[in-house]
């Protein structure tokens, strides 16, 4: 769920902090005071378009940050490790700012992500449905996945045995495509990869080779100052009065004292142990010194063997491993090309044997969605009688495209409905009515709410175009949704305000020159106030008073009842 908000210098608001609880959250206030306005900051923290245009006017950037809190199995937690997004005490903070210049920083949990990662995210987080949105409910390419997620465990699981399958099906049909192209441009690629595989090997390259030579080369081309180096610290160290043999003067001296006393001894060892390896460092040195000789032909045949190897890095991968690494992939592949009626054979043999399967599991897929679609429809059903829509007809295509294989299965899935009797049933994003769309959306919302893990839904005026008893419906439907999910819902309606379990009413204040938002909890007397407000206008009586009170009594009842 939604826990916190904050909005800064974004359009008509300048800073803003609200609360959110569990349950149904009804935003309320006259025309233009800016609740819509709240909606599109939400819009834009999950992903949404932005532009300059969002940013207060006189200030640089708008910021809007949310803290939504989830449990640790949400789909969402399993996206934000995908992109290597940290997810700790199941809380995950979205945070957006945009530019006055239009340009938008996203981040997620304090990582810097795109604004697709950001709308990825935030599609698992949050759903919004606007008065003219249609969103995925009226898009017919997400009713397949809508009825998956309402057939449960059964479908879903078939759904997944049956992708195993056809993943292997799908890369199959693809390597045999690959095998069957034209002569000429398999001709083509034999003389490529061949030629390429013949470079590689004429190479003859070893593991750490180009290493070895690197370390061999920096040596050859700093001689002069290696064998400086060496020859100055041989003569510092060896020879008469230099620093061996000081050191033999000084371990002779311990020696002596400690022959004295014992309590020396420990000195004398110390540094009898200092000499003889200050003699074997002095041995070392003299023996490098002999050996070491310049050759500037060798220098040349590393430097010449660190470019051919260098050339082929460029070609074909980073390091010699990728290298050979790639070697072998290619050889593999001119094999199949020099015999690829084998292995075309091959493939397709192994092809038949897994379209079977393919065949098999998607009838299996397919019989299972046909089930959840009767009682995804008898569920519509119910839910749009208690909307007063008893005569609508609401109907689960589900079409069986025997052999015709999908990564989502062999079916196509559309939501049909008619309102009127007599009518034919028509695709759901015909529905014309805004009041009918209304309705429509939100018995099929309270349906899946249940199945889509949404933390928190939104409802942008939806109940346009209803009133009375239909309103009175509405209002009890956006409720039970809030039991599942945390709703937060914009009304102009009084029978949706009265079903709150928190209510914020929104205004437009002038301070000084400008015009600013705020939004305020109401308490009882307040949001009898209020309801009282949106039933009769302007000017409120007792009587209206009385009315708003009886509508909030009748409420409670309906609400305990609900649960």
């Amino acid at each position: 769920m939604l826990q916190e908000l904050s909005i800064r210098h974004f359009a008509i608001i300048d800073s803003l902090a609200l609360s959110f609880e569990r349950g149904l959250t009804v935003l309320t206030g006259e025309t233009g005071a800016g609740k819509s306005i709240i909606i599109d900051a939400l819009q834009l923290l999950t992903g949404g378009r932005g532009s300059g245009e969002f940013v207060r006017h006189g200030e640089k950037k708008a910021e809007i940050e949310g803290m939504f809190t989830i449990h640790s199995e949400h789909p969402c937690a399993h996206v934000c490790r995908e992109f290597g997004i940290d997810v700790d005490e199941e809380t995950i903070i979205l945070r957006r700012e945009i530019s006055a210049a239009g340009k938008s920083v996203c981040r997620v949990n304090g990582k810097m992500v795109t604004l697709s990662i950001l709308r990825e995210i935030g599609a698992r987080l949050m759903d919004i449905h606007g008065q003219h949105e249609h969103q995925e409910l009226m898009n017919a390419g997400s009713h397949i996945r809508l009825l998956d997620d309402f057939g449960g465990s059964a479908v879903l699981g078939a759904r997944a045995q049956y992708g195993e399958v056809y993943e292997r099906y799908a890369h199959l049909q693809a390597e045999i495509r690959r095998l069957s192209e034209n002569d000429q441009h398999l001709a083509h690629r034999l003389d490529l990869i061949q030629f390429q595989l013949n470079e590689i090997e004429k190479a003859a390259l070893v593991p750490g080779e180009e290493e070895k030579l690197e370390a061999e080369r920096q040596q050859l081309a700093n001689f002069e100052k290696l064998y400086g180096a060496l020859s100055e610290a041989y003569n510092a160290l060896s020879g008469e009065g230099r620093a061996l043999d000081w050191l033999g003067v000084g371990v002779n001296g311990l020696e002596s004292a400690a022959e004295i006393h014992e309590e020396y001894k420990a000195l004398h060892e110390s540094a009898a142990n200092s000499f003889y390896v200050l003699e074997d460092t002095v041995r070392d040195v003299s023996s490098l010194l002999d050996t070491l000789e310049f050759n500037p032909e060798r220098l040349n045949e590393i430097q010449s063997r660190l470019n051919e190897i260098s050339q082929l890095k460029r070609k074909y991968g980073s390091t010699i491993g990728e290298i050979l690494q790639y070697g072998e992939s290619i050889a593999g592949e001119i094999d199949q090309l020099t015999h690829r009626d084998t292995h075309v054979n091959r493939l397709q043999k192994e092809l038949a044997e897994v379209e079977v399967l393919v065949q098999k599991e998607g009838e299996k897929l397919s019989s299972l969605r046909r089930e959840a679609a009767m009682k995804l429809e008898e569920a519509i059903h119910r839910e749009l009688k208690e909307l007063y829509m008893e005569k609508t007809v609401f109907k689960v295509h589900v079409l069986n495209e025997s052999g015709q294989f999908k990564r989502d299965g062999m079916d196509q899935v559309e939501f049909y409905m008619t309102t009127n009797p007599g009518e034919p049933l028509k695709p759901l994003v015909k529905i014309a009515s805004g009041g009918e769309m209304s309705r429509v959306m939100l018995a099929m919302k309270t349906i899946f709410s249940r199945h889509q893990g949404i933390t928190s839904i939104i409802f942008d005026e939806v109940d346009t175009g209803v009133s009375g008893r239909v309103a009175q419906a509405i209002g009890e439907k956006i409720y039970k949704i809030a039991i599942h999910s945390q709703v937060m819902c914009i009304s102009h309606l009084p029978q949706v305000a009265a079903m709150a379990d928190t209510h914020l009413y929104i205004q437009k204040n002038l301070e000084g020159e400008r015009t600013s938002t705020s939004v305020t909890p109401l308490d009882e007397e307040e949001k009898a106030a209020e309801i009282g407000r949106m039933i009769s206008g302007v000017e409120m009586t007792d009587l209206t008073k009385k009315h708003a009170k009886e509508l909030l009594a009748l409420s409670a009842k309906l609400k305990q009842s609900a649960v």
